[in-house]
């Protein structure tokens, strides 16, 4: 594997800028956490010149669907009123429009497919490091810093993405369809901290929000209940269906395919079965769950969609041999990649169980993300074979053959 330069721990100060602090200029994405928060209190501290904006996008009453829910509205407050503590400028911008142009309809459309989709990522993409980037340069900013738990980091060949140095925080999963100039503008000043380090610098800087608890949910599905905001925006996805087993046997019914995920084993309801049974497979055309055996979730294929890649010529890595996440709570499993069509193929070297269309999958190399992908979908080798699917591979010559590590 390549080796990569230390990545110790950067004094806040030294974000890459040949003018003094005063003289920059940094927008710091603030949510009303207690991440963003400190973010544009330690900027402030070092004498950047700080711009706060937060982004309303949505209608946590409308998402919540109930009179009341204040959740979005509070989060905005706290923004400001950190701003406030701060002294600095802060901006609320209604993106509400595009957050739902961009983000929860693509959700809502993943579930009636029978995917599980990923919709804090699309908004990394389509919104916050685009729409929000965006606006970031035309204040005149130098850069735009969020709380986000990852590593920026300068390589050889230019600006690297890496993983987070406490593992347990680490959201460079949620990242992987960041560009290269994209990422050659941004800063994420939390990267090298743990979570305890950066609550504590919030009570240092007397921060109003430095004991408010981490939101655990999806932004616009605050109650945990994804069926019933999808259910709203795409009401065929609750129409019934069967459960039906590997050969096609009807053991129950079903409210909707949005209740279910590729390995999901309670709510099934499902009873009189002599061994736990999971969700196989989804299939939003003829609204059946089939479910069995947690070894009938195996798969070693696994074809990713929407690559993007933050290698240093900007290609997939053919026939490298690379860690890959599938889940952003998974442990990374080796695999070799191709190129293919459709974007990539992943061949993992010892199967994994779970996996699930329109999650996603990310490749790295040690702490380096190397990009991803969408996962189309999965297979057995013998299965994929069988079918035809190799050929749709298209590797490089003798690549399949003789997998690599992988040097940048």
């Amino acid at each position: 594997m390549t080796q990569h330069p230390p990545l110790d721990r950067p004094a806040l100060d030294e974000l890459g800028f040949a003018k003094p602090p005063a003289a920059t200029r940094i927008v710091v994405a603030m949510s009303g956490g207690v991440d963003s928060s400190t973010v544009a209190g330690l900027l402030v501290e070092r004498g950047y010149d700080v711009v706060g904006i937060t982004l309303q996008l949505y209608d946590q009453g409308a998402a919540a669907g109930r009179k009341g829910a204040c959740c979005a509205g509070q989060d905005i407050d706290d923004a400001r009123r950190v701003a406030e503590v701060l002294g600095i400028p802060h901006y609320v911008l209604d993106y509400e429009r595009r957050f739902r142009a961009s983000v929860i309809d693509e959700f809502a459309a993943g579930y009636v497919r029978g995917e599980t989709p990923i919709p804090c990522i699309r908004c990394n993409e389509r919104v916050k490091f685009r729409d929000l980037l965006s606006t970031a340069r035309d204040l005149g900013a130098d850069a735009l810093a969020t709380g986000h738990y990852v590593r920026r980091a300068m390589g050889p060949a230019g600006v690297e993405l890496h993983r987070a140095a406490d593992a347990s925080r680490d959201q460079s999963y949620f990242l992987f369809a960041t560009t290269r100039d994209q990422l050659a503008y941004l800063r994420f000043p939390l990267g090298a901290m743990t979570k305890r380090e950066t609550r504590a610098l919030a009570e240092r800087l007397a921060l109003p929000v430095a004991a408010k608890p981490d939101s655990q949910d999806i932004c616009f599905v605050p109650d945990g209940d994804y069926g019933r905001v999808v259910e709203r925006l795409r009401p065929e996805a609750a129409e019934p269906g069967e459960i039906v087993d590997r050969a096609g046997r009807v053991l129950g019914r079903h409210r909707g395919i949005i209740h279910f995920t590729v390995g999901q084993r309670r709510g099934l309801e499902i009873g009189g079965t002599a061994e736990p049974l999971y969700v196989l497979r989804v299939d939003a055309g003829t609204r059946r769950v089939t479910v069995g055996p947690r070894a009938a979730l195996a798969r070693d294929r696994v074809w990713l969609r929407e690559t993007n890649w933050l290698t240093d010529d900007g290609l997939a890595p053919a026939g490298a041999r690379v860690k890959v996440k599938l889940r952003s709570a998974s442990e990374p499993a080796w695999a070799t990649l191709e190129p293919t069509a459709e974007g990539a193929l992943l061949r993992l070297e010892a199967q994994q169980f779970g996996v699930a269309p329109g999650q996603a999958g990310v490749v790295y190399d040690g702490s380096r993300v190397l990009g991803g992908g969408w996962i189309a979908r999965a297979a057995l080798a013998a299965e994929a074979d069988a079918a035809g699917d190799s050929a749709t591979a298209e590797p490089g010559p003798g690549a399949l053959d003789r997998p690599r590590a992988f040097a940048l």
